[in-house]
């Protein structure tokens, strides 16, 4: 099976096709530049795993938690090559991929109880919590979405600290993400958390998503249909926060004289 993966749910942008048992990727920091990056990362991936797009199955892509434009960007680019080329989309949670990023890097991960962290900007993060599955759930770890406790929208810092703390009082809690990054001053005090691969699994990678892909769907997990897929944005866009926040204090202008 063929799979490209398209993910831009945070400043990593990049793509990975995975084809016959391997798996190629490419990936750049891409900031504000989401749209400018991903089109050549896709091409790029195609080139250096042999394998054009009209010999894909199958495309994934992180539908967030994350990034409101890169959500978008990553989102549409999907669907617009699903419909172009009659494929279906499998949507995959951003969380599951920083989990599942962690089982690679750390087999030790595999038995461990984990809290993935996207930053969601703002002062805010995205999270949910992980249990491993019976005997580490597998040669790759189990799917994190079968030992997954979510929290709905987004958390303030003291609101996922209390949280690990909570978690970590059955027993050490391990923590990635760049979440976790940006709030790792708060988050290493506290007993119970093992933060020791916040610097490794930092953002959700394209290769962990094509081989979670390839997983589900090898379990039986089919592809929406293009026009079905839609980003897991969980909070009101930035521009639309921002006009909510300004209206108070718009007024509307006086009338001319004459016309009160």
């Amino acid at each position: 099976m063929n799979v490209l993966a398209v993910e831009t749910a945070t400043d990593l942008v990049g793509a990975a096709v995975a084809r016959h048992g391997s798996v190629a990727e490419r990936s750049h920091l891409g900031g504000r530049a989401h749209a400018e990056l991903l089109a050549p990362a896709i091409e790029e991936v195609c080139a250096l795993s042999g394998c054009a797009l009209g010999d894909l199955d199958a495309l994934a892509v992180d539908v967030g938690p994350g990034l409101f434009t890169g959500l978008r960007v990553g989102v549409a680019t999907a669907k617009a090559l699903g419909q172009a080329l009659g494929l279906g989309v499998l949507a995959v949670s951003s969380l599951d991929v920083l989990a599942a990023g962690a089982y690679e890097v750390a087999p030790g991960a595999r038995s461990a109880r984990m809290v993935t962290v996207v930053d969601a900007r703002r002062g805010e993060v995205f999270a949910a919590a992980y249990a491993a599955g019976p005997d580490g759930g597998g040669p790759d770890g189990p799917d994190p979405a079968a030992v997954r406790t979510d929290r709905e929208g987004a958390l303030s810092p003291e609101d996922l600290v209390d949280w690990c703390d909570e978690l970590a009082g059955a027993g050490p809690l391990l923590v990635v993400g760049d979440g976790a990054v940006r709030y790792l001053d708060r988050l290493a005090p506290r007993p119970g958390l093992d933060v020791g691969l916040v610097g490794t699994v930092t953002a959700p990678s394209p290769a962990a998503l094509v081989r979670l892909a390839v997983r589900r769907l090898a379990a039986g997990a089919v592809p929406a249909a293009p026009g079905d897929v839609v980003p897991d944005y969980r909070r009101a866009a930035d521009a639309r926060i921002n006009w909510e926040e300004r209206a108070p204090q718009r007024t509307a202008p006086a009338p001319p004289e004459g016309r009160r």
